[in-house]
């Protein structure tokens, strides 16, 4: 089952007879792909319980917000979520994001950081920002992103070739694809929080060494993890992405709850 923490934030109920997240469990906040719904992150999120009190985006124009009108602007969307999230934020927390998700876990902690910002940062799939977007990111007509989706593997193919399913995914990923590639990195103060870097040694759109930049954005450590496969290795990786995940957010929402408590 899947509960509605807010407008904009999923929680997946564990199947029956297995516990959920216990009192007092780090929340983490998931950030989805480029055209992809909560459901996307459903396998991660349920592996992460009990460790984790997990909530993830829902972004509109998709699923049980497939009648909302898509937002097509990253910072927009970013603001948004950035009110979502601190509306949910009860102690310290951590944010994960993949592919546009992780440009948008980073700039939503950017949002929050004047006032009570993430513990950590997990950003899985993605480069470091640049002040221009990516040819990757630069797709123009419903082809080009069709070609681009199908080649990263991150939608059913099926879904691609019927027309009707076609046309019911492809405003959520003309929006997002419009999104990504518009946006352009701010210069500002760095983070302070720990990253956490996890990357697909063989991702078709992100080198390994355009992932370990991201430590150029924080001054606190970064740890970069590299799994084998493309741009979805959470998929074929799940038990280890699980508890890289955990790791990060755990120590660093503790080290939080120390700091606070100090």
């Amino acid at each position: 089952m899947v509960g509605v923490a807010s407008r904009w934030l999923r929680r997946f109920d564990p199947p029956s007879g297995q516990g959920g997240a216990v009192a007092g469990a780090p929340r983490l906040f998931c950030f989805p792909h480029a055209g992809g719904a909560a459901s996307s992150l459903r396998s991660l999120a349920l592996s992460l319980a009990p460790t984790l009190d997990v909530l993830v985006a829902q972004y509109p124009g998709r699923q049980d917000r497939r009648l909302e009108e898509p937002v097509d602007d990253l910072d927009r969307l970013a603001d948004a979520l950035a009110v979502e999230v601190s509306g949910q934020i009860d102690g310290p927390y951590a944010l994960f994001g993949h592919s546009m998700g992780a440009v948008l876990a980073y700039e939503v902690a950017r949002r929050l950081a004047p006032r009570r910002g993430p513990a950590a940062l997990i950003l899985s799939g993605r480069g470091a920002p640049r002040p221009e977007p990516g040819r990757h990111d630069r797709l123009r007509t419903d082809d080009d992103i069709v070609r681009a989706v199908s080649a990263l593997g991150g939608t059913t193919p099926e879904v691609l070739r019927d027309p009707e399913l076609r046309e019911m995914v492809m405003p959520a990923l003309r929006a997002d694809y419009r999104a990504i590639g518009s946006y352009g990195w701010k210069p500002g103060p760095p983070s302070t929080v720990p990253f956490t870097v996890l990357i697909g040694d063989s991702d078709p759109v992100v080198t390994v060494e355009q992932a370990q930049r991201w430590a150029e954005f924080t001054t606190a450590d970064t740890r970069t993890q590299v799994f084998s496969g493309g741009h979805f290795f959470l998929d074929a990786h799940l038990a280890e992405v699980s508890e890289a995940v955990a790791t990060a957010c755990v120590t660093a929402c503790a080290s939080g709850v120390a700091t606070a408590r100090g």
